[in-house]
């Protein structure tokens, strides 16, 4: 078995060997990757590993897992540390690769990329776009407050108007992708709106399949310990797919209000004592996991035969 490692930039792949001190150099388009699928054919079995780059990644990631190849995309964190751990302090393309050839085959925990429903990639594609467009209007609301130039105040308004016609635009096509896909488990919460449902099937197929705590630091809810000997430090959530993470918080945020179960969970937790922010954050974990227990419920249920 080798382990690959592919540093992935916008216009090339270096590709680093386990067993090897050279690298090799693909174009980052459809002709290097084609020509990087037959290579990987003549090593036999591999371990291919990769960064996210921001999705300079996606199309090489893609080829790979259709092609059968065992391919893993890790954090760029993850990767910088396990060099660091290696004594790696340099950074280049080419020691970047090799690394990660390392990684493929010291680290027993990486998970298989798995190859994704098309339908989820386009949502994938339309919810990033949206959260763009939100966060433009954000950006612009706060300029055209602080402008004075009436003139100016007027382009803002039409950028405004503009991103406001695609927001909704970009809404109604998410709601058309997610209709058919959004099962009872993922209504059954109040404050489990359109957009909290549209990032969970988009960003979170997971759901269903792993256990509450799986699910959990898979989101970056979990309390992380931090011990040391006879020293028992505060627990922090770290980590985790953030642009989930800050949706979640929004549908905890109604579910407190209108939700029987979490809001008695916050008042409890208040009533312990607890700060409003930890408080919350236990309830961002206790929707989460009862909508994966649901989900998977959902998944596992025998169909009737009536």
């Amino acid at each position: 078995m080798k382990g690959i490692g592919i540093d992935v930039g916008s216009q090339w792949l270096d590709v680093g060997v386990s067993d090897a001190t050279t690298c090799w150099k693909f174009a980052n388009d459809s002709e290097g990757i084609a020509a990087l699928l037959e290579w990987l054919g003549t090593q036999g079995p591999v371990r291919v590993v990769m960064e996210a780059t921001g999705g300079y990644e996606i199309d090489v990631l893609a080829a790979c897992v259709a092609q059968g190849v065992w391919t893993c995309r890790v954090n760029g964190r993850q990767a910088r540390h396990f060099a660091q751990g290696l004594g790696l302090l340099a950074k280049t393309d080419r020691v970047d690769a090799r690394m990660l050839a390392c990684l493929a085959l010291a680290h027993p925990r990486l998970q298989q990329a798995l190859p994704q429903a098309p339908w989820r990639e386009e949502l994938r594609a339309w919810t990033q776009r949206r959260g763009q467009v939100v966060a433009s209007l954000q950006q612009h609301c706060q300029q055209r407050s602080r402008c004075r130039v009436p003139a100016v105040r007027v382009l803002i308004d039409a950028t405004l108007a503009q991103l406001e016609h695609e927001l909704a635009t970009l809404t109604t096509h998410i709601a058309t992708l997610i209709k058919p896909h959004v099962t009872p488990a993922l209504r059954s919460i109040k404050g489990v709106g359109p957009t909290f449902t549209a990032a969970l099937l988009a960003q979170l197929p997971e759901l269903g399949h792993l256990d509450r705590k799986q699910i959990a630091k898979l989101v970056g809810v979990a309390p992380l310990n931090c011990d040391s000997g006879q020293r028992r430090g505060q627990r922090h959530i770290h980590g985790g797919r953030a642009g989930l993470r800050s949706v979640l918080y929004m549908a905890t945020l109604t579910a407190i209000r209108w939700e029987p179960v979490i809001r008695d969970c916050f008042a409890r937790l208040k009533a312990r004592g607890k700060a409003g922010k930890v408080a919350l954050v236990a309830c961002m974990r206790k929707l989460l996991t009862i909508l994966n227990a649901r989900r998977r419920d959902e998944l596992h249920a025998v169909p009737s035969t009536a």
